[in-house]
């Protein structure tokens, strides 16, 4: 059967599995633990982009046992020894990336490259028994948002083929707002429009790649990795896009998205 796609939170650092005395991460940690139980089918595969990952074109992990990258700092150091030991799929990295390619995309495999925290980290909690192989895919540096956009258009086909597409960013990532009072405003003007834009497939494309006018979006998105990964999701799908997750995290609307 056919897999939705997700854009998802992936919180801050190694959020989930930290003490968290006043519940800041509760509601997203929840959201992202009862994920799989929206799926009609569990999922072949996962193949997820990061915002954590920027390359010259499009890159997708093909190691068969993908290390994990501690790409945060100055965390506690039980953090640095968190595991997941999720398979590889080198065939799913092979297909997306000719999918890519036969679509006129500079994209290929990194057999060496592992997974970076804005993978591991929200499928350690979504999937925890690390059963599902994963396949990460980058970002191209230039950040285009139609460039992006239309990659996951290519990738359409993969969801045929019980491949789970998940997005995993923030739909607020302002770092100096986050906590302070004047997040207030400026992510729910954002977190409106984007609930909004996600909704409409046939105007979907063109609402998104064009969201640095939306109100707010540069408060939102000072730089925009940690949104383009909802293009993907976005691109890959032809239904409807719903807001699945809403909170307010550090004074900050935060939203996560199922499209069909």
């Amino acid at each position: 059967m056919r897999q939705p796609t997700f854009y998802i939170p992936h919180g801050g650092g190694p959020c989930f599995f930290m003490d968290d005395p006043k519940g800041v991460w509760t509601g997203m940690e929840a959201f992202l633990r009862d994920l799989p139980a929206t799926l009609a089918d569990k999922p072949r595969a996962i193949l997820i982009v990061s915002g954590h990952w920027e390359t010259r074109g499009f890159r997708f992990t093909g190691n068969a046992r993908p290390p994990l990258i501690f790409d945060y700092y100055n965390f506690p150091p039980h953090t640095y020894q968190l595991t997941y030991p999720a398979p590889g799929d080198p065939d799913l990295a092979a297909r997306a990336a000719g999918l890519l390619s036969a679509a006129g995309f500079d994209a290929a495999v990194d057999p060496e490259r592992g997974l970076d925290h804005g993978v591991f980290v929200p499928l350690k909690v979504a999937f925890p028994d690390a059963d599902v192989p994963v396949v990460e895919m980058s970002l191209d540096k230039d950040l285009d948002p139609a460039l992006v956009f239309d990659s996951g258009a290519a990738l359409a086909p993969l969801r045929d083929e019980g491949v789970l597409i998940v997005g995993a960013g923030m739909s607020f990532h302002d770092l100096r707002l986050y906590g302070r009072a004047q997040a207030n405003d400026p992510s729910k003007q954002f977190d409106d429009w984007l609930v909004e834009a996600a909704a409409d497939p046939a105007e979907r494309r063109a609402r998104l790649i064009e969201w640095s006018r939306a109100p707010a979006a540069r408060i939102a998105h000072p730089r925009e990795e940690h949104l383009l990964p909802m293009m993907v999701a976005a691109g890959a799908a032809s239904g409807v896009g719903t807001q699945i997750y809403g909170e307010r995290v550090l004074e900050a609307s935060i939203s996560g998205f199922r499209f069909d």
